[in-house]
C-alpha cells in the first residue's frame, strides 16, 4: 500500500507539473468510440509494450488482464511478454531510478493511472491531454534529448514514435496579443516536416488514439462493464418508480 501511494503521489507530483507547463495550449479531443474498439485496444497495448514499457512502468497492471481486451495468454506470451517471465507478472520495467534521473532528469512515472490523474474540469479528459501530448513532439536543439513539446515545454522525455511521425520542427513567429494590442507574443503557427515518417498524419493519429485508449483502459480495466451495469441499473430503477408510483395509486385509490 505505501508503494502504491508514493507511486500515486510521484505520478500527481509530475503530471501537475506538466499541467502548469501546458496551460496555454488547448486540448485536442480524444476519439471516444476507441474505447469499445476492441482492435484498436489490442493495437494500443502492442504499442504501449513496445514504445512507453522500456522506461515507464505500470506496477499495477499484469499483462493476463489483457484478455479482457480480446488477447489470448498464447498472445500475450508470443507479442507482448518481453519484460516479464509470466503473464500473470505485472508490467514493470528494469530501467534504474538512478540512471533514468541522470538521463532525463527525472525517474519517469508510472502509468497505470496516468490518463485518470491528468485529467482537467476546464481543459479535458486525461485522455485529451495524452492525445494532444502525444502529437505535439518538435525537434528542438537547445533541449538535452533534441526534442520539445508544445502541450508539455521542457519535457525530459524524448520523441519515442518519431519514426512512426518523422521529424518537425516547430514554427513560431511574434503576434500581437489579443488581450493586449500594445505586446507581442511569441506564438505556435505550425510546423514544418523535417523528415518523413514511417506513417502518414492520419494514420499516427490513429495509433496515438489506439495507444491513449489503451492507457485510458488500463486505469480502470472493469469501467467498460461498470458503465454497462450503470444503464442497466439505471432503467431497473425507471421501470421499479413506474411500477411503485402505479402500485401507490392502486392502494390509495378508496382511501378518503
Amino acid at each position: 500500500m505505501k508503494k502504491l501511494i508514493a507511486i500515486l503521489l510521484a505520478t500527481l507530483g509530475l503530471m501537475g507539473n506538466a499541467q502548469a507547463a501546458g496551460d496555454g495550449i488547448e486540448w485536442d479531443k480524444f476519439p471516444k468510440e476507441k474505447m469499445s474498439d476492441m482492435a484498436a485496444l489490442q493495437n494500443g497495448a502492442k504499442l504501449f509494450v513496445n514504445y512507453c514499457l522500456n522506461c515507464h512502468s505500470a506496477a499495477f497492471m499484469r499483462y493476463n488482464r489483457m484478455r479482457d481486451i480480446g488477447l489470448t495468454e498464447a498472445d500475450i506470451k508470443s507479442n507482448l511478454l518481453f519484460a516479464a517471465d509470466k503473464v500473470g507478472e505485472t508490467m514493470k520495467v528494469s530501467l534504474d531510478p538512478k540512471d533514468a534521473k541522470d538521463w532525463f532528469g527525472a525517474n519517469p512515472p508510472d502509468l497505470t493511472v496516468i490518463a485518470r490523474s491528468r485529467a482537467n474540469v476546464s481543459k479535458g479528459s486525461g485522455a485529451d491531454y495524452l492525445y494532444t501530448y502525444m502529437r505535439n513532439f518538435y525537434r528542438d536543439d537547445t533541449k538535452a534529448t533534441g526534442w520539445n513539446n508544445l502541450a508539455f515545454p521542457s519535457v525530459a522525455m524524448p520523441h519515442v514514435m518519431w519514426e512512426l511521425q518523422g521529424q518537425r520542427a516547430a514554427k513560431f513567429e511574434d503576434v500581437t496579443d489579443p488581450h493586449d494590442p500594445a505586446k507581442k507574443i511569441h506564438a505556435f503557427v505550425g510546423y514544418e516536416q523535417l523528415t518523413p515518417g514511417t506513417m502518414t498524419a492520419r494514420q499516427y493519429d490513429e495509433a496515438v488514439a489506439d495507444l491513449v485508449a489503451y492507457m485510458q483502459w488500463m486505469g480502470e480495466p472493469a469501467q467498460g462493464e461498470r458503465f454497462r451495469l450503470g444503464v442497466i441499473v439505471l432503467i431497473f430503477l425507471g421501470f421499479l418508480t413506474v411500477f411503485a408510483w402505479r402500485l401507490n395509486a392502486a392502494y390509495w385509490k378508496n382511501v378518503k
